[in-house]
């Protein structure tokens, strides 16, 4: 089967990528693009911090890009060389084409970032998918991977069926009801209109997925035995959180388990909690 492509239009594509650059306008900290070959297409990277310093990969989550780490990259560059990857197939500067989930294709494609960037081992913090994808490649190529910080992270714990007819109600609504699913996703928390502007522009343009993400086993979620830390939202309506918290509590001993319980699927305010995590030796 034919994989999808990120954008329903090239107009919609030309907006939101308008946008990502004038939310980039914004950022407090410097940073430089990096255009990276793949054998899966072109990535896009956005990077900071001193070059000598330790690396560590941001992967977003579906529906977003790079900029989403816009009030992490101060305090994270401040002891790391920082790489933010737009993840092909959505919704940013990487190639548009959709990798399949049932295949290895993601954990190549990041395998091949490692090798473009010149980075032997690195931590990794993923949202989401992105957090989907850093357990993917931890499996992958475990002695790659320094660290690991899990955001609500799909594959571990099942994903809420109800939560595809909860958004194709709302969607039902225009703007609007794109605004209160929003919030839901966010635990009912308030979001900045400039993000939730953005994420309608998104919500517009944007070719969601449908597909389920596959589930890890118990023997790939046993190779996850560098040092790894999980959060999740007591409010996801998306997964499953108190799964998530019981699988890696059962297959990674070492993890630390964090439920936060009036937390939706988009985890916020976690920066300096994650930075201790991270310089901790």
């Amino acid at each position: 089967m034919k994989n999808g492509m990120a954008f329903r239009t090239p107009e919609g594509k030309k907006e939101v990528l308008r946008m990502y650059d004038a939310l980039l306008e914004q950022w407090s900290v410097q940073y430089e693009t990096i255009h990276l070959t793949t054998r899966y297409g072109k990535t896009f990277v956005l990077a900071g911090g001193d070059p000598n310093a330790p690396p560590l990969i941001l992967l977003h989550g579906s529906g977003m890009n790079s900029v989403m780490w816009l009030g992490d990259m101060p305090t994270y560059t401040k002891h790391f060389r920082v790489y933010a990857v737009d993840i092909p197939g959505e919704p940013g500067k990487s190639a548009e084409e959709q990798l399949p989930f049932d295949s290895s294709a993601y954990a190549e494609w990041l395998d091949d970032v490692f090798k473009a960037l010149s980075i032997n081992k690195a931590s990794l913090i993923g949202i989401s998918l992105g957090a989907w994808l850093a357990i993917k490649y931890a499996v992958f190529r475990p002695e790659k991977v320094e660290k690991l910080v899990l955001l609500c992270p799909s594959g571990v714990g099942p994903q809420k069926g109800s939560f595809l007819f909860t958004a194709m109600f709302y969607m039902c609504f225009g703007d609007r009801g794109l605004k209160k699913l929003f919030y839901k996703v966010n635990g009912n928390q308030p979001i900045p209109d400039i993000v939730l502007d953005y994420q309608l522009l998104i919500g517009k343009s944007f070719n969601f997925r449908r597909e389920m993400i596959p589930i890890f086993s118990d023997q790939e979620l046993k190779y996850l035995t560098m040092p790894v830390v999980l959060f999740v939202g007591g409010k996801d309506i998306m997964l499953h959180s108190a799964k998530t918290a019981r699988r890696m509590e059962t297959l990674v001993p070492q993890a630390k388990i964090n439920i936060l319980p009036e937390a939706g699927h988009t985890l916020t305010n976690l920066t300096t909690e994650i930075y201790d995590f991270l310089i901790q030796e």
